[in-house]
């Protein structure tokens, strides 16, 4: 993996942190895992705030850590296609796991905002 050839990791979760680290990375692979291969049209109109140039950084940082596989077809107009790897596909029993806690800990704020909102109405 040319990214991180130089680069020495503590532990295997950094590493893991690396690979899907940043703002961006998580939704790529949740649309792709969720909903099956996308074109880059597609993959844009999912996540209206990212940019063009930050989705194309993002989607070449995925294939490059054989995370996505990008498929080029010899048509024109150009058709090119993204979808996870095997590599990839692992990860989603991880980003599911984490979709949960997130979910969860979301109702656990929205609670205490209640109870916080209770307890200034007294």
């Amino acid at each position: 993996m040319g990214r991180f050839e130089d680069k020495m990791f503590n532990c295997e979760k950094e590493l893991t942190l690396a690979v899907i680290g940043g703002k961006w990375k998580m939704l790529i692979l949740w649309h792709l895992g969720k909903e099956g291969t996308k074109r880059f049209g597609e993959l844009k109109a999912l996540m209206p705030g990212i940019t063009q140039r930050m989705l194309v950084n993002q989607l070449r940082e995925l294939e490059e850590d054989l995370i996505v596989h990008r498929e080029v077809y010899p048509v024109v107009p150009p058709k090119v296609e993204y979808s996870l790897t095997v590599q990839g596909e692992s990860l989603m029993p991880i980003l599911d796991s984490m979709y949960e806690w997130g979910k969860n800990y979301m109702e656990l704020l929205d609670n205490q905002e209640i109870l916080i909102k209770k307890e200034n109405i007294k």
